[in-house]
């Protein structure tokens, strides 16, 4: 009795684990996917390059304040130097004392730059990936893609390996992106 049993219950169950295969390999034939630069697309749009532009305007403004104090202290350096054998013992030492206390400002102003430049940096990161991400998500409904992967780049950690050319989404969403974000 069990003999009979057990033929129509393995056809039975061989069916059951068939079934869920073709349906996952239909699944499969439809599934399309795409990558897409987010540094690149950042690098090479209209708002992009302009949101890029104003940091490097911001950088460079900084950077000449920066080198103008350095240019007073090394200037005070040299005065405090050739000034340094008319004075007694005490005057050097408060002299000495006095640039110490300009050298350790501009080291704490330089320090708040940098801070300050990576706190712009990363805002400026998060805005944008965020309509980046708009974007591609507007260019992956559109092309009734169903996932698309950061494709990383050599300023960035590259995810992606390998791809084909037709499935960078890259260009597409740098349209898309400016026509959104004028």
């Amino acid at each position: 009795m069990r003999i009979p049993a057990l033929q129509t219950l393995l056809p039975t169950m061989l069916l059951a684990l068939l079934v869920p295969l073709s349906a996952t390999s239909i699944q499969a034939a439809e599934f399309k996917m795409g990558v897409v630069d987010p540094q690149s697309v950042l690098e090479k749009s209209k708002a992009g390059k302009r949101a890029l532009d104003g940091l490097k305007e911001y950088v460079s403004t900084r950077q000449k304040l920066l080198a103008k104090d350095e240019d007073d202290l090394r200037n005070y350096e040299k005065q405090l130097k050739e000034q340094a054998p008319k004075w007694s013992d005490a005057e050097k030492k408060e002299k000495e004392g006095q640039f110490r206390t300009k050298v350790q400002d501009f080291q704490k102003r330089a320090q708040e730059f940098n801070m300050e430049l990576q706190k712009k940096q990363k805002e400026l990161v998060d805005e944008y990936m965020k309509k980046i991400s708009v974007a591609t998500q507007t260019v992956a409904e559109k092309g009734g893609l169903a996932l698309v992967v950061d494709k990383g780049s050599e300023q960035t950690v590259k995810i992606v390996i390998y791809n084909k050319d037709t499935i960078d989404l890259t260009e597409q969403v740098i349209k898309e992106f400016d026509r959104v974000n004028k």
